[in-house]
């Protein structure tokens, strides 16, 4: 359980930078996880007050604590348009519904001194082959049902087109979702006073990524699915100027091992990327995969687990549990 809202502040070093986790992905990460009501099983209220799960999560007067040592803010754009403010204020559980960032707070909070800034920086409905792909990724060839197709690299737009057909641009192009979350990233950290009251500087200490939803009904993104997931790795350390920063992906919750069709590449990439799996040596020590299917409530990525609450606790929890692990590495 987590140390009593009224001490956290105190056991914070101020002096110390603001240690920064920044989350990414899509609808998994932005979350649907149901606040209420405490009469229906699958919502936070109901696993707090009738199943005595989460006792971190209330005060002693049973009502929703506050961390004064862990701060949520939480942004979301379309592309590069404005971005939106959705949170800014000390870990509690506020609005309508939750994603990740609860599990992923408290653990990080528990597990330092330091004063602890979660940061979300996605929106929904956003694959990583094309609406997240990092710069610098090229374009590659897919065949599929007997035609290839060039699929989009970097800033080049559509997504595919036939091979040896002149390619028709959009108004969206390849990254342009990863280049707006990115940007709101950054924007808030360059005002982090705001955000983090009185802090003074900041340290990017980890990445946390949950997603693969959308590229899984399409072939060619779900085949390049792990040279894109390695790439968007390496370029998010260069573009935040942390090399050294930990990096927490989650799997879909109803993907199995052992999964056929378009999910399971996407599975089999996100195992493989975990410092464990020995296949990149450079992610070995700073990389964790969290398997979240024994872990999933039911339903699917597409449906938002039919937003029970605990899915994205437990799978918070799981992915906090192993930034902390990274870290004592």
């Amino acid at each position: 359980m987590s140390s009593p809202p009224a001490a956290d502040a105190a056991a914070v070093d101020r002096n110390r930078p603001v240690q920064v986790y920044i989350l990414l992905g899509q609808s998994n990460m932005v979350g649907a996880g149901k606040i209420g009501p405490v009469d229906k099983d699958g919502t936070l209220e109901h696993a707090v007050k009738q199943k005595g799960k989460y006792p971190y999560l209330v005060d002693a007067q049973g009502n929703w604590s506050q961390r004064t040592d862990v701060r949520n803010v939480r942004v979301m754009g379309s592309g590069t348009g404005p971005a939106k403010l959705f949170n800014n204020e000390w870990m509690t559980v506020k609005g309508r519904s939750i994603g990740p960032e609860l599990g992923i707070g408290h653990a990080l909070g528990d597990a330092t001194d330091a004063p602890v800034l979660i940061l979300k920086s996605c929106i929904g409905n956003r694959s990583l082959g094309w609406d997240l792909l990092p710069p610098g990724s090229e374009g590659y060839e897919f065949e599929d049902k007997g035609k290839t197709w060039v699929y989009a690299g970097y800033k080049q737009s559509p997504m595919r087109w036939e091979k040896g057909t002149q390619p028709q641009p959009i108004t969206w192009y390849a990254g342009m979702q990863y280049d707006g979350d990115i940007a709101n990233a950054k924007q808030v950290l360059s005002e982090l006073e705001k955000y983090y009251p009185d802090a003074t500087s900041y340290e990017i200490a980890g990445f946390f990524f949950w997603q693969g939803d959308k590229d899984r009904y399409d072939a060619g993104l779900a085949s390049h699915y792990e040279a894109n997931l390695v790439r968007f790795i390496q370029q998010l350390r260069q573009d935040f100027d942390a090399p050294q920063a930990k990096f927490v992906c989650a799997t879909l919750g109803q993907t199995e091992q052992g999964a056929t069709g378009n999910e399971g590449p996407i599975l089999n990439a996100q195992l493989s990327v975990d410092g464990r799996s020995g296949k990149y040596l450079q992610f070995q020590g700073n990389v964790a995969t969290v398997y979240t299917h024994p872990i999933s409530h039911g339903g699917a990525s597409n449906g938002h687990y039919g937003g029970n609450a605990e899915t994205y606790m437990d799978v918070g929890e799981a992915m906090g549990k192993a930034m902390v692990e990274l870290n004592r590495r």
